[in-house]
């Protein structure tokens, strides 16, 4: 049962997530105008009562918390869905040392319907990361694509190998060039406005197995946010 919002700040820390977790299962699907209006509507009173209680409001302290591979269970940012046919649960964010994450997920049009007919491709946004005067520095300096066989689902192990190559290969010795690999004109033009931009990006609540993230295209653009775990 989910407590009124009025008694949240009275809520153990586990059990404000077991809530949140409750509020959006089966919910990232949703369209995104939904979406925003769930956020708006229920959601945006958790984040608020998540940001009172969140330990590393530093960007500096959150550096070594964000490690890792993440999953995004639910989220309102539009270029998840500039694509048909995402699947929520081979979605993913990789931090790395190096200063490199990435969004990548996995993309199969037609659903079960195509599952023999047509190949999934996987998507990813390669971004640079720095903190600089405490706040986040993202850049984005890749879009990569590629065709893969729908029986072989992108696990995060195949994520995480996905991104080590690339990263490996066209970001080594500090080289931050932007790339585009694997994409046709359509699609370049769907991301035009993604690769161009700077983001804005911050945690409104973090620890170690979970992000709440509010991050926005331009200054000028709707925030977005998202609801991230650790995998």
């Amino acid at each position: 049962m989910v407590t009124l919002k009025s008694n949240l700040n009275l809520l153990d820390i586990e059990v404000l997530k077991k809530q949140l977790f409750d509020l959006v299962k089966g919910k990232d699907k949703d369209k995104l105008s939904n979406k925003v209006n769930y956020f708006n509507e229920v959601l945006s009173t958790y984040f608020d009562e998540f940001s009172k209680r969140n330990s590393y409001p530093a960007p500096e302290s959150q550096v070594e918390l964000v490690m890792g591979i993440w999953q995004p269970i639910w989220s309102t940012i539009p270029f998840h869905d500039n694509l048909p046919g995402r699947i929520p649960e081979q979605s993913y964010q990789i931090f790395h040392e190096s200063g490199f994450y990435a969004n990548i997920a996995r993309y199969a049009p037609g659903g079960e319907l195509l599952s023999n007919l047509l190949p999934a491709y996987d998507f990813l946004v390669m971004q640079s990361y720095a903190v600089t005067d405490s706040k986040w520095d993202i850049q984005n300096v890749g879009i990569f694509q590629s065709l893969k066989s729908r029986n072989c689902p992108l696990c995060p192990d195949l994520a995480r190998k996905w991104f080590d190559g690339i990263r490996d290969t066209k970001y080594s010795a500090g080289k931050n060039n932007f790339e585009l690999e694997g994409l046709d004109k359509s699609v370049q033009k769907k991301f035009e406005t993604t690769y161009l931009a700077k983001p804005l990006f911050e945690h409104t609540y973090i620890d170690n197995d979970l992000r709440l993230v509010k991050t926005q295209r331009s200054a000028n653009q709707r925030p977005s946010y998202t609801i991230a775990v650790r995998v």
